[in-house]
């Protein structure tokens, strides 16, 4: 498809709880078009049943080594008065391109669709699993990205396809 088929993910991460208006500085036509998606980690009815893992539900997790959580269905508006919570909000621009007469609406929504399950999904599980990396240093996390390079590249010469399914309506 060459040109005709792009998915392009721009993130930004600002110490904030997500009230900024267009982070990503786009033109104002451009924002006019622009879907604003929000997510709640802790808001069990936007995970999918098929998705949904106890051990990875924010409104049920409480770390051991920060304290925090769990999240509850007023956590945003706690979280201010808390000092000791840092929080920040992961700006996403999704942008999707899929020049096929017929299809593009349809593919391009359900993009969409599958990369707000994704985020949803791993945002939850980033929390969850605080105490896994609450205390890891820039030299653990680049040994880590080294060693899952090499472990990719491993299963892309000998390993089936693997990942998540996408669901559908």
């Amino acid at each position: 498809m060459r040109d005709n088929f792009l998915i392009k993910i721009e993130t930004w991460h600002k110490p904030d709880l997500g009230h900024q208006e267009n982070v990503h500085g786009l033109d104002a036509d451009t924002w006019k078009k622009v879907d604003v998606v929000y997510i709640d980690i802790a808001d069990r009815s936007q995970v999918d049943s098929k998705d949904y893992k106890p051990e990875e539900d924010p409104s049920k997790y409480k770390s051991v080594k920060t304290g925090r959580g769990p999240l509850t269905p007023d956590w945003k508006k706690e979280l201010p008065k808390k000092k000791d919570w840092p929080h920040m909000c992961a700006y996403k621009l999704v942008t999707v391109k899929f020049k096929w007469w017929g299809l593009q609406n349809k593919v391009e929504n359900f993009i969409q669709k599958q990369e707000k399950r994704l985020f949803t999904n791993f945002h939850r599980q980033l929390f969850c699993w605080i105490d896994k990396w609450i205390e890891l240093t820039m030299e653990d996390i680049r040994r880590m990205e080294e060693d899952t390079r090499k472990e990719l590249d491993e299963m892309r010469v000998k390993d089936p396809v693997k990942g998540m399914v996408a669901l559908e309506d």
